[in-house]
């Protein structure tokens, strides 16, 4: 301890080393703080989690047909047959997998119709795999894009991971409100091609039922009635044609109920070879039914055929007109390809548009000739990452302010409070600093996450203790006479001895946590920034300590 002594003495003693110690601690907070701007350090609301099962969303075209759609999915299964990690695949043709947690806030529920398809693939444990989840995710995704959407044009394959936070839709999600169906579409596909041609952003989709054309079979009904039918006659073979319908039951020892027989076309006979009234027409002539009077009468003189646009589904939030663009970040953080999309997004629109900003990230585009607004606004687990972060980040100065004034009732004085705040605030530099560290050292991205911040708010407390003890005893050593300079050097150096066994307990403790894929941000905190704060504590606070007439003035 005499070491240490000597060496804050010599320090506090001579003014270019204590400017040298200043200048490096200033250094040292702006150079931290500079590693976001530079991304050399990445925020984020929670790591990818590794887990047992991701799913695949097979989106074709609206119109298309179930042999379209299995025909994706065969060739996306083929691709996946060669990972050996995996166990089994199952594949969901027409509608979604049984809900699980990432089907419930993803919309798999919503899932219904021939151009779509889900596939679940289960993998081994997680605890006997080398590969996580997400970096199989990260090596498949270009690999199936690339290979199977352009079987059917227009198709959209996306991979979902089970969520590792808080449920929401995507990582990224544009919501865009309006009044005008066709403008609001317009634009959402031009919000969808400025996030294409983003980087780090990837299975980019308009959550919006494409606009197609198809025929509509209108029943004459006096035709109908003049032809000695009735139209429940041709509704009905209209329906077996093209869908089946139950005809008849059996009954069976090995069952409590009846077992009902379904009837169908074979899917030659109703597949058309082209798409056109005609085609459709010679199809329902080889239809006939038998009328009262035994005559056979053909079903295309019954209907009328029309083709019709397609009527897509409304979706609204708030009682508003709205749609969902949405996008996934590959293993980054969604905060910078937001700003590069929004930069783009700004620039894209402002040539139609009067841009304005709302509220944090929001847009209003108003359209500089016929005066209609769009809103666009930004939701999904970036909107959770910065709700979290502001949240957290008012709780820490939250806990700042409430230390401070403990402090200077305590200190009955602003100085002393302020060396003690201020040297407890830079402990950041050892935060920021560790995880900068450690992602050198790891495959992954090492983010700094919610739970990071939440390790840095609990060090104030740790951080505020150890300048407590110096201040302390050193005011206790002028009152008994000691010179102001040797009482610092000698409080620091006997109150250094607790403050390491401290630090090395809380050490000790947080590298438990520094493995675990959701709290490492935590325990990585805890870690470096109880080493910056011991080093603050020893070097820096002393310093200010022998600056401030505040100890003086108070003995």
């Amino acid at each position: 301890m005499k070491f240490i002594e000597r060496v804050i003495y010599s320090i506090i003693n001579s003014k270019t080393k204590k400017f040298l110690v200043l200048f490096i601690t200033f250094l040292a907070f702006i150079g931290s703080l500079m590693m976001f701007p530079s991304k050399l350090v990445l925020a984020k609301m929670l790591p990818g989690k590794s887990a047992n099962t991701f799913s695949i969303y097979v989106d074709t075209p609206n119109g298309s047909s179930i042999e379209q759609t299995q025909k994706v999915t065969m060739c996306v299964n083929n691709i996946l047959k060669k990972e050996k990690e995996i166990l089994d695949i199952e594949t969901y043709l027409g509608f979604g997998s049984p809900l699980d947690y990432a089907g419930l806030v993803k919309g798999s529920s919503l899932k219904r119709g021939e151009n779509m398809a889900e596939i679940v693939v289960n993998l081994t444990d997680l605890h006997t795999r080398d590969e996580k989840s997400f970096i199989m995710v990260h090596r498949l995704r270009p690999i199936i894009q690339n290979r199977c959407e352009k079987l059917v044009t227009g198709t959209s394959i996306k991979m979902i991971e089970q969520p590792a936070g808080p449920p929401t839709l995507a990582s990224i999600v544009v919501e865009l409100y309006g009044n005008d169906d066709v403008k609001l579409r317009d634009v959402a596909l031009q919000v969808a091609d400025i996030l294409k041609n983003t980087d780090d952003l990837v299975d980019v989709d308009v959550m919006q039922d494409e606009i197609y054309k198809k025929f509509e079979l209108s029943v004459n009904k006096e035709k109908v009635i003049r032809s000695g039918l009735s139209i429940e006659q041709v509704n009905q073979i209209l329906y077996l044609a093209f869908e089946g319908m139950k005809i008849a039951v059996k009954n069976s020892e090995n069952s409590p109920e009846q077992i009902p027989l379904f009837l169908s076309l074979s899917d030659e006979t109703k597949r058309l070879e082209s798409f056109s009234k005609h085609k459709l027409a010679d199809k329902l002539s080889s239809l006939k039914l038998m009328n009262k009077q035994g005559m056979m009468i053909a079903v295309n003189e019954l209907v009328t055929i029309n083709e019709v646009d397609s009527i897509p589904t409304i979706m609204s939030k708030n009682l508003k007109k709205m749609v969902n663009v949405i996008a996934e970040t590959d293993l980054v953080s969604q905060v910078y390809p937001l700003l590069d999309a929004r930069a783009k997004i700004i620039e894209h629109f402002s040539r139609e548009y009067e841009v304005k900003n709302t509220h944090l990230f929001n847009l209003e585009l108003k359209d500089k000739k016929t005066g209609e607004i769009i809103n666009l606004d930004w939701d999904g687990e970036m909107k959770v990452t910065m709700d979290t972060f502001r949240d957290l980040g008012a709780a820490f100065i939250s806990a700042l302010v409430l230390i401070f004034l403990l402090l200077v009732i305590y200190y009955k004085g602003f100085a002393l409070s302020g060396i003690i705040l201020l040297g407890s605030f830079l402990s950041i530099i050892g935060v920021i600093v560790g995880h900068w560290v450690v992602d050198i050292f790891t495959v992954d991205t090492f983010f700094l996450t919610a739970t990071s911040l939440i390790g840095f708010i609990a060090l104030m407390g740790i951080s505020s203790r150890n300048s407590l003890l110096l201040i302390d005893f050193a005011i206790s050593l002028i009152s008994d006479g000691m010179e102001k300079k040797r009482a610092i050097a000698v409080a620091t150096a006997t109150r250094s001895k607790p403050i390491f066994l401290t630090a090395a307990a809380i050490i000790l403790a947080s590298t438990l946590l520094a493995n675990d894929p959701i709290f490492g941000g935590l325990g990585v905190a805890l870690i470096f920034g109880t080493i910056a704060a011991v080093i603050v504590s020893l070097l820096f606070v002393p310093i200010l300590m022998d600056n401030t007439k505040a100890i003086k003035e108070d003995n």
